[in-house]
């Protein structure tokens, strides 16, 4: 699966304080999205 390049959906997530981010609010910034996967998992 190609992701590169790719539009991610509209979506919000709990920042480290607690307060909703939304990545709409951010259009038109470089925005840097890291996932962590879950330790002792495959992938």
């Amino acid at each position: 699966m190609d992701i590169i390049g790719k539009k991610a959906p509209v979506f919000c997530l709990e920042d480290q304080y607690g307060k909703e981010a939304c990545l709409e609010d951010m259009r038109g910034k470089r925005v840097v999205l890291f996932v962590y996967v879950k330790d002792s998992t495959p992938g």
